[in-house]
Order: C-alpha cells, then sequence, then structure tokens
C-alpha cells in the first residue's frame, strides 16, 4: 500500500510543479530525479538466441546496478519484430518501457511496413544510444556443396528456384540476400523466420541452404562445423576466423550490412530520463568491453556521442535503405 501511494504521489509531481510555477526544465529534472522508482521493462523484438537478445541481456545486469532497479528482458518476437515496436512506441513516455531494436525494426521497418502499422519507429521512438555494429556472415548448410560462396552460387543457379534461404521478413538480412541473389544471378525461395535463432535452427538440420546472419549468433556453429561460413561482411578479415573471406575477397563486393543494436523509449520520454539512461548505459557498455564481454560473443562495441547523434544515425540509415529497396524494388503487401 505504501508503494502504491508513493507513486501515485510522483505521478501527481510534475503538476504540482506547474501548480507552483516551475517551467517544464525544472519539471523534467526533478522528474529524472526520482528514476527510475521501479522496475523498467526492455522489449526485445525477437526470439531468444539472436543478437539483439543476446545484448539485450548482457546489459540487462550491469544496467540494473548503475540504475538502482532491476530490468527485465521481455522478448516479443513476431510480425517482423514489429510488436515489440507498436508496445514500446504506445506506451507510457516515462521510461520504464524500453526498446532494444536494430538495423531492421528501427530503419527498414518504418519503409517496408508503414501500411500495416499504426506507429513509425522513425517517428514515434527516441533513440537513447547505438550499443553494438555486429558484422555478418554468408552462412551455408553443411548439405550445401560447394567450399566458397561462388561455389555456392553456381550450384544455386545450376537448380533455378529450389534452394531456399531464412531471414527475419524484411530485414536487413532478407533484402541483403536479394542483393546477393541479384548480383548472382540466381533464383532462391525466401523462409521468413522470427529471428536469427531460428534461421540458425533451420540451417543447421538442412532446411534452409543459405542465409546472412549476424556473427554473434553464429559463431559456435560455424567453430564447430555444424555449418558453413562462405564470408564476413565487413572490410577486413575476423581475427577469431582468418580463414573466413570478406565479401570482396569472395567476390561480392559491396553486399551485406553491419547489424547495429541500440537502446530506444518512446518519443515524448523526458529529455533528463533519455540522458540518464544515456550516460549509464554508455558506462555499462564501456565496462563491459574492458572486461571482455563483448569481445567474447563477437559483439563489436559501437555507442552514440549523445542521444541525439544516435537519432540522426537511425535517420541516415534509413535513407540509406530507401534507395536499397527502391532500386530492388522490394515490397511487403
Amino acid at each position: 500500500m505504501k508503494k502504491t501511494r508513493f507513486r501515485t504521489a510522483l505521478a501527481w509531481l510534475p503538476a504540482v510543479l506547474l501548480a507552483l510555477g516551475q517551467t517544464p526544465g525544472f519539471i523534467a529534472g526533478a522528474v529524472a530525479q526520482t528514476y527510475p522508482s521501479r522496475p523498467i521493462r526492455v522489449l526485445v523484438p525477437f526470439a531468444p538466441g539472436g543478437a539483439t537478445d543476446i545484448i539485450a541481456r548482457i546489459l540487462e545486469q550491469r544496467l540494473s546496478q548503475k540504475l538502482g532497479q532491476q530490468m527485465v528482458v521481455d522478448n516479443r518476437s513476431g510480425a517482423a519484430g514489429n510488436i515489440a515496436v507498436e508496445i514500446v512506441a504506445t506506451a507510457a513516455p516515462d521510461g520504464y518501457t524500453l526498446l532494444v531494436g536494430n538495423i531492421s525494426t528501427n530503419s527498414i521497418n518504418p519503409l517496408l511496413f508503414s501500411k500495416n502499422m499504426s506507429v513509425n519507429a522513425l517517428k514515434d521512438l527516441a533513440g537513447v544510444t547505438q550499443l553494438v555494429a555486429i558484422p555478418n556472415f554468408v552462412l551455408g548448410s553443411p548439405k550445401l556443396p560447394g567450399a566458397t560462396l561462388k561455389e555456392a552460387m553456381e550450384y544455386a543457379r545450376s537448380r533455378s528456384g529450389q534452394l531456399n534461404y531464412g531471414a527475419p521478413l524484411g530485414s536487413y538480412s532478407h533484402l541483403d540476400m536479394l542483393a546477393l541473389t541479384q548480383r548472382a544471378g540466381v533464383k532462391m525461395v525466401h523462409i521468413p523466420t522470427k529471428g536469427a535463432g531460428e534461421t540458425l535452427t533451420n540451417l543447421i538440420r538442412g532446411d534452409t541452404h543459405i542465409n546472412i546472419s549476424n556473427v554473434a549468433s553464429n559463431a559456435g556453429p560455424v567453430r564447430s562445423g555444424q555449418i558453413k561460413a562462405y564470408a564476413v561482411t565487413q572490410d577486413k578479415r575476423l581475427a577469431d576466423f582468418p580463414a573466413v573471406p570478406t565479401m570482396a575477397e569472395a567476390g561480392f563486393a559491396g553486399i551485406g550490412s553491419l547489424n547495429w543494436n541500440g537502446l530506444f523509449a518512446p518519443v515524448k520520454t523526458p529529455r533528463a530520463v533519455v540522458e540518464r539512461l544515456f550516460r549509464d548505459a554508455i558506462a555499462s557498455m564501456n565496462e563491459l568491453e574492458a572486461e571482455g564481454l563483448l569481445a567474447k560473443r563477437q559483439l563489436p562495441l559501437a555507442l552514440s556521442a549523445t542521444a541525439k547523434a544516435f537519432d540522426d544515425y537511425v535517420q541516415s540509415e534509413s535513407k540509406r535503405w530507401e534507395k536499397i529497396i527502391r532500386d530492388n524494388k522490394v515490397a511487403i503487401e
């Protein structure tokens, strides 16, 4: 009962301060001083096992310690990640409902699913900070013939329309696969998945043949030989996988993306609350990096200079993908 009364009092605080003639800036600062006073829900738009889930759970414990309140990860997969985005975008803008989103949910989906969504991640969410930027593997099933990406594409070309690839609908991995098959002159069937975890399971079983997916989710199976890594989507080879060529070395320069992930809040969240989250998230990630916990999981640190800088970056990424979508005539009905 006492906790309920305390929270009720906090809810009335802004109105009381306004009545006393305080400015909105002063009010935001006062609210931020009481934040957080209860657990924080962090939504992940994909099923457990993918890079976004991994980074959310790594951040959860450290950021909970800094904020003095428990952060609770809530996986809400489905609809290409749009379910979680909509929950956060329509939540009370008080800092108690956050999203760990990525390149797909926050830069691509607003372009592809605008007709099917009541919210727009580019307008209805505020960036807190970028967290990581993860390179991707082009992966193959162990059942697929060929040791190189060119050989795999040649095999697929000889069996036009008979092979498939897995990827969440409309995701960066889906679009990158479209660009790869177009460049290679190959026709393959897209099998939609709910995230990197399901994509990996399907590939190991041989239910799908090829995909593009992040290094963090697939490093273990690549090392153990459960799946093949044909190439990596960054300019240099990975230190932990020196035998895996870059896309340029594999003959497909310019194909592939870095899977960035970041922390978001509802757009009208008080700036002071966003700044508190920014400071503590940055400190948490820097500590995790110094302790080697990010490198261990193949999660390259990539932090924003400010919350606004992250917002600007997300907007620029969306403009880049808009051109790719237009050039490839991609449409989601």
